[in-house]
């Protein structure tokens, strides 16, 4: 067989680069899941949710698109976005996590295929693209018109490279074939070759190429790729260099941000990436730079479920807390970064704040993606719902899928680390794993009963005697700090401590600065370390800061945090919970296979026709864990429940208008948010969901109110939504109200009667605009709008008088 050249050049380099993380990850081929509550997760992404992955590739033309680059068919470019090669990416990758898991001919065929499809897709110098390779049709507008043209904008080049580059390692590293690494090491050099001082200076404008080039570096050995990556990151901001934006954080160089900006998911593979080449090169300046940005995140923009990124318009983070929770992001992607990127702190420092971090993404961003059949998934996870969100079985920007479904089978790898003789056991999940220390080899069988409850048990099962210091995590949970950077706090303090026993005797030994119990000691077979977590249910409240969230609690129980949803109570977002409520813990064997609820009692708010809001007595209340909600289909959810009435939302009045049933030219689940009866602070607000017609511009739109009688009405008022100029939505060229008197089609036109107006109406923000007009009896009203020609238009809230 004929080597590559870069192979050959591979061998006879030298690496100027000797160090890495100073601790080691333990890999998850290395440790054996025997969880009931992890191994169904990773054996339903195995049987569902990757071959659904690959299925809807196929239906989506994603992977026609590389037969078609590699001339096997014919036809243009198929789907929607350019960045799709990356999707198909993700999936081997995630498969081949899973055949060391689950060995899977099928599978394992299923992958050689698309990786032959791949190789030929590959153009003669290594270009990989399919969208500029297919010759047929037209190249998306995002691309440019030659090679690397709009690289640091929108054309994902070298964004989708670094995900061949990750699943290329990840297929060498499980099936030790070389034929996609082979397609990855081509790519590469013909980048190392365009890219840096004296070549293209650019950076891409979606990071994770860097990431990617780690990882061919570390199975290289080939000092370009980790100098590539580094010229990626030293590149943003950098003066005569693309355009400078903080949406992809090119605004300044990566040394001098402070302050976490822009693309949440962007951010976190960057942050990664300099964790990653500071390990290896020794730079203290990334190292400052992503412990201050770290900070800024954890201690100001970090939601109590491990999410990041607050808003959907740029899907990333707003201003210091500013957090909200019916619009919260929180893509899962991002908290498939926001995970990664904590692990490589954790191996930089040692410190557990970065593994307590790790563990509530995990549960509670991570998991709520998908759901708990495999088969639908979660690409916002917002902590609040009216019923406007509901789990889908794809998208037509596929990233969160995939990224879920590679990181399962790869979870196993956070459990356990080493530094010479020092293990650390970072999570609580049943396993068994052999690890090699300088004294001979450490066999570790772990018994634990979390998530539900917080027995552990630790025991040794090798027949030598090896030397080794034992560093036990103590969560942050169960050191009354539920997040480390004190943005969330508990209502009041556990006066229990976690009980550690060595052979079923008491140790007394002390928690360190960085979150560990440490025993060091000769082990033998049959030694056994017992912990015992305090496993209370916690009421946990937010910073004063977090405006969205005062006067409210949430409920969480070891590292589950849980919610309340319509299934289980009716309407919840107008919950007062007591703050001295007692909270009991129960078993559920029947919901989803097991799992564990909370019940409690609580009060409800509804408004009258007169305004006042009156409460109800107490009802039950069920919560559920928050990565299991919306699997029983859409409906009301919410995770912080208010406590008093000022902080919850009262069920609307019954009037005309609520009563109605409402449709629109732009169907959407969010048409309850124009009759909620909640007033905005301006038209620009959106901390509560609100509805519009974008991507619509210079049509005529319309509500339609279908009454349940005939109705006297006289006056509508709107309040207008607009987040222009730096969003779509802007005020309307005008508006009109129609009515109908009989129950024939409401859609045909023929049927609506323009209302007699008494006085002239405009159209302002900020403020209620209202038509009144000669009282009509109707059957139906229609609210007209005209949309100006190059913006959209919405609506916060109807009222009809």
């Amino acid at each position: 067989m004929r080597l590559p050249l870069s192979f050959l050049v591979m061998v006879i380099v030298t690496c100027a680069y000797a160090q890495d993380y100073p601790i080691a990850p333990v890999p998850f081929s290395k440790v054996t899941i025997t969880d009931q509550f992890w191994s169904k997760k990773i054996k339903t992404n195995h049987d569902v949710t990757i071959p659904i992955a690959i299925q809807k590739s196929e239906e989506s033309g994603r992977i026609d698109n590389f037969k078609k680059a590699a001339g096997l068919m014919s036809g243009p470019f198929g789907t929607e976005y350019p960045f799709d090669d990356s999707d198909v990416f993700k999936i081997i990758e995630a498969a081949s996590y899973s055949l060391q898991v689950y060995p899977d001919t099928k599978l394992e065929a299923t992958i050689d295929t698309l990786i032959d499809y791949i190789t030929r897709a590959q153009e003669p110098d290594g270009y990989l693209y399919t969208n500029r390779t297919i010759k047929e049709g037209t190249v998306h507008p995002w691309a440019g018109d030659k090679r690397w043209m709009n690289v640091n904008e929108l054309s994902h080049e070298l964004y989708n490279l670094g995900h061949m580059y990750e699943a290329a390692a990840a297929h060498y590293t499980a099936t030790g074939k070389r034929t996609f690494l082979d397609v990855a090491i081509k790519s590469a050099d013909l980048v190392c070759n365009t890219f840096g001082p004296g070549k293209i200076q650019n950076y891409p404008g979606h990071q994770e190429i860097e990431i990617g080039l780690v990882k061919l570096y570390r199975i290289t050995k080939n000092t370009d790729y980790l100098d590539a990556a580094k010229y990626f990151l030293d590149a943003r901001g950098k003066e005569g260099v693309g355009r400078p934006d903080k949406y992809n954080q090119s605004h300044l160089p990566v040394t001098q941000q402070t302050e976490a900006v822009g693309h949440s998911v962007r951010a976190s593979y960057m942050w990664t990436a300099m964790a990653d080449v500071a390990a290896i090169t020794g730079n203290q300046d990334y190292v400052k730079a992503i412990n201050t940005l770290w900070h800024d995140v954890v201690d100001t923009k970090y939601y109590i479920n491990g999410g990041i990124g607050s808003t959907g318009s740029h899907e990333g983070f707003g201003a210091q807390y500013e957090l909200p929770n019916l619009t919260a992001y929180n893509e899962t992607c991002a908290g498939v970064g926001n995970a990664t990127w904590n692990h490589r702190m954790f191996l930089m420092t040692g410190d557990a704040k970065y593994m307590d971090v790790l563990e509530r993404t995990m549960f509670n961003n991570i998991l709520t993606g998908v759901s708990f059949e495999g088969n639908t998934f979660f690409y916002p996870n917002p902590l609040a719902s009216m019923g406007q969100y509901e789990r889908s079985e794809w998208f037509g920007c596929a990233c969160c899928p995939p990224n879920v479904a590679r990181f399962l089978p790869s979870m196993p790898g956070y459990i356990y680390a080493q530094k010479g003789d020092e293990v650390f056991v970072n999570l609580y999940i049943s396993n068994q794993s052999t690890l090699q220390l300088p004294g001979g080899n450490l066999t570790i069988q772990q018994q634990s009963t979390l998530p539900w409850q917080g027995h552990v048990a630790l025991s040794i099962a090798n027949d030598n005697m090896v030397n080794a210091k034992l560093k036990l995590r103590i969560p942050g949970w169960a050191r009354n700090e539920p997040s480390p950077g004190g943005l969330y706090e508990y209502l009041d303090q556990s006066k229990k401590p976690t009980i550690v026993k060595l052979n079923g005797e008491v140790q007394n030994v002390e928690i360190d600065d960085s979150g560990y119990v440490t025993l060091n000691r000769t082990w033998k077979k049959n030694d056994q370390v017992t912990l015992e977590f305090p496993f209370e249910v916690r009421k946990v409240k937010a910073r004063s800061e977090v405006t969205e969230d005062r006067g409210k609690i949430a409920i969480e129980r070891g590292p589950i945090l849980y919610c309340a949803e319509e299934p289980d109570n009716g309407s919840v977002q107008n919950l007062i919970l007591n703050e001295n409520a007692t909270l009991k813990a129960e078993f559920d064997k029947d919901l989803f296979g097991g799992t564990m609820i909370i019940k409690t009692t609580a009060r409800k708010a509804s408004r009258d026709r007169s305004g006042k809001v009156n409460l109800s007595e107490e009802v039950p209340l069920k919560l559920i864990p928050y990565h299991l909600w919306s699997n029983r289909g859409p409906g009301e959810m919410t995770v912080w429940i208010p406590t008093s009435l000022e902080t919850t939302r009262p069920s609307p009045a019954p009037t005309i208008a609520t009563n109605s049933k409402i449709t629109t030219s732009r169907g959407s689940r969010a048409l309850y948010t124009i009759v909620d009866q909640q007033t905005p602070m301006n038209s620009a607000d959106k901390s509560q969901p609100v509805y519009d017609w974008w991507p619509k511009k210079g049509s005529w739109e319309w509500v339609d109110f279908a009454f349940d009688k005939n109705q006297k009405v006289s006056k509508v008022k709107v309040y207008w939504l607009v987040d222009a100029p730096e969003g779509e939505v802007a005020l309307p060229d005008q508006w009109e109200v129609q009515y109908r008197t009989n129950a024939a089609n409401p859609q045909a036109d023929n049927v609506w009667k323009s209302v007699k107006t008494k006085k002239k109406h405009d159209v302002t923000k900020d403020g209620w605009n209202e038509i009144t007009f000669s009282e009509v009896h109707a059957l139906g009203l229609r609210v007209k709008v005209k949309l100006k020609d190059e913006y959209s238009a919405g609506v916060h809230e109807i009222v009809i008088e």
